[in-house]
């Protein structure tokens, strides 16, 4: 994923098993993207895949914490990957990277783990966490799943599609990524989403149905997406957050696609 935009740092690629028997090896930099995908709608939200999206982030961050903790020579950056689950969904409400969060359900308390395990004695290795967005980009993940139904004309909102839709294409994701990784000033909390003007998921569907060509107004009713994905996931679709990239632009980063538009062009292209 960062293959051409890290220049001058060596990266940690490694399989856990070599991790919990040899050790972290020598590397500048070490990046967690770890997780299993929350929203796969051919699982059943129960306890058991709820154990399975905890474990997938929150040991596999253990385990690399540890790891670097335990390096004779630690790298100098470590990065890992969250969500803006950690922020409340509000109609109103705006959070930057310094807003309060984390403590209201799974999703948020999860993330509010997730992050403190992560978390290194001492100042030796510099730390940064992105929250990211929805990552647009071809081939897979949200855009994926949505192609077919708006190639079809069958697209459109979800719910009221009143919501906020915090997004990201993946290569600012990856810009970000390789800016903490290079520029040394960089630590702390980066929120991934792009800069442009407040999306709601209504505006989404209409500008991806028009990168496409077609139309996009028949709605995916609440009731369809809670049968589907159970009533506490469905929150992650039925509402959302207004987050801005406050920090992360203040780093000086600068997006390769901060408009939704350009950025759903060449997704769909």
């Amino acid at each position: 994923i960062l293959r051409g935009r890290v220049r001058s740092l060596s990266l940690c690629g490694c399989l856990w098993d070599e991790l919990a028997t040899s050790g972290l090896p020598r590397c500048d930099a070490a990046v967690n993207l770890a997780g299993e995908n929350i929203l796969n709608p051919l699982r059943r939200w129960n306890e058991t895949f709820q154990k399975e999206v905890l474990s997938s982030r929150l040991e596999t961050t253990q385990i690399l914490a540890k790891a670097i903790t335990k390096a004779p020579q630690p790298p100098k950056a470590w990065v890992l990957v969250t969500g803006v689950a950690y922020y409340q969904p509000s109609p109103t409400a705006e959070y930057d990277e310094d807003s309060p969060g984390g403590d209201f359900d799974f999703f948020s308390n999860l993330v509010t783990k997730w992050e403190t395990a992560a978390r290194l004695p001492g100042e030796s290795t510099r730390q940064v966490v992105v929250r990211s967005g929805v990552v647009l980009g071809r081939g897979g993940g949200a855009i994926g799943q949505m192609l077919l139904p708006f190639r079809l004309g069958l697209g459109g909102p979800i719910g009221s599609g009143h919501q906020f839709f915090p997004w990201i294409h993946i290569r600012d994701l990856t810009g970000i990524l390789a800016h903490a990784l290079e520029a040394s000033h960089v630590q702390g909390v980066l929120n991934g989403v792009a800069p442009a003007p407040t999306t709601t998921n209504a505006e989404f569907a209409k500008a991806l149905g028009a990168a496409l060509g077609r139309p996009a107004f028949i709605p995916l009713p609440s009731m369809v997406v809670q049968a589907v994905f159970g009533q506490e996931r469905a929150i992650m679709l039925l509402e959302g957050q207004k987050v801005v990239p406050r920090r992360t632009l203040a780093t000086g980063y600068q997006y390769s696609f901060p408009e939704l538009e350009a950025a759903l062009k060449e997704v769909v292209a």
